[in-house]
């Protein structure tokens, strides 16, 4: 099977990239390996949307993969996922793709500006729908996340997403990454791990390396299923 794993940085998968077996690292952002029969490709695409939808985009137009897997952390909004936890993420949102009007929010749908299962959308938002048939990936918690280019900081701006969307939780690559394998028809998950409650910044109360070992862990599983 040929796998490709995205990721925004080398950070959050330095220890998964370490149990892999190099074998090429020739193309810019992109380094080869095997693990368990599999060519797995990993791609660093840098941190945001935008990097994420190009450099994906370019490697999808160029390869066939039987299955596209994004690695990374994110923030929840929802107290019953605490920091650690991996989640499957199969609902996204670009939950600031919209207009203003006075204190009020428009979405494109209400500007008339998306129409209802329009790919890559499924109503109104990107879904995985049909997600590999993998154990491991089937017993995470499924959850509905939103996409941003500035991660949620305040009380007053966290409660207005919350009250819109009602997102499980953000990150800020995870909607254009499920956009570029819908309209490519790449089999994907999106699995992430918890890294903090979104709040007011508080980085004493993140717990990034256990994120990272149970992100660890638990792609490891995925891939020994596929």
């Amino acid at each position: 099977m040929r796998i490709l794993v995205v990721a925004a940085n080398d950070a959050e998968i330095a220890p998964f990239v370490a149990g892999l077996e190099l074998q090429t690292s020739g193309r810019f952002r992109v380094r080869g390996y095997t693990r368990s029969g599999h060519d797995v490709d990993v791609l660093t695409t840098g941190v945001g949307m935008v990097a994420t939808a190009a450099w994906l985009s370019r490697m999808l137009a160029e390869w066939r993969y039987d299955f596209a897997l994004n690695l990374g952390l994110c923030g929840s909004f929802d107290r019953e996922l605490p920091p650690g936890t991996v989640v499957h993420v199969t609902s996204e949102r670009f939950s600031e793709l919209g207009a203003e009007d006075g204190d009020s929010f428009l979405t494109m749908e209400a500007l008339a500006l998306l129409r209802d299962n329009d790919l890559p959308f499924t109503g109104d938002r990107p879904m995985n729908t049909r997600p590999p048939k993998n154990e491991v990936l089937r017993l995470l918690p499924e959850v509905d996340g939103i996409t941003v280019n500035t991660v949620h900081g305040s009380e007053h701006s966290i409660a207005e997403v919350v009250a819109r969307f009602k997102p499980q939780v953000e990150s800020m690559e995870g909607a254009a990454f499920m956009s570029a394998c819908l309209i490519n028809d790449v089999p994907f998950a999106q699995v992430r791990a918890v890294s903090n409650f979104v709040e007011q910044r508080n980085r004493a109360a993140w717990r990034m390396a256990d994120a990272i070992d149970n992100l660890t862990q638990a792609t490891a599983r995925i891939l020994e299923q596929l």
